[in-house]
Order: C-alpha cells, then structure tokens, then sequence
C-alpha cells in the first residue's frame, strides 16, 4: 500500500511538473488517503503483536 502511495505522489509531481493540476491535485489526495491507510493498519497491527505477547520488531 505504501507503494501505491509512493506511485500516485510520483504522479502527481510529474503532473504538475507538465501543468496538469487537475490531475496532479486528485493524484496527490489519493497519495495522502492510501498513506494514512497505511499507517493506520501498520499501527493496529503493532498493536495486535505487541496484545499477543510479542515486543514489536
């Protein structure tokens, strides 16, 4: 997930690099929604380990 965030930011820079700011704000919003998806299952997933007994790596 972390690289589709990473994928739709690249887009979105080259698109506003080339002046499409239509398509670079949309790419951008949807880089910020899939990061904060991932850090939000990366943080209950942390927090399931640790709930289990194992320390976090």
């Amino acid at each position: 997930m972390l690289g589709w965030a990473l994928t739709f930011l690249v887009v979105a820079l080259i698109a506003g690099l080339f002046g499409f700011g239509g398509i670079a704000s949309a790419s951008a919003g949807i880089a910020q929604i899939l990061f904060v998806v991932f850090l939000l299952l990366f943080i209950i997933a942390m927090v399931a380990r640790a709930v289990r007994g194992k320390p976090p790596v």
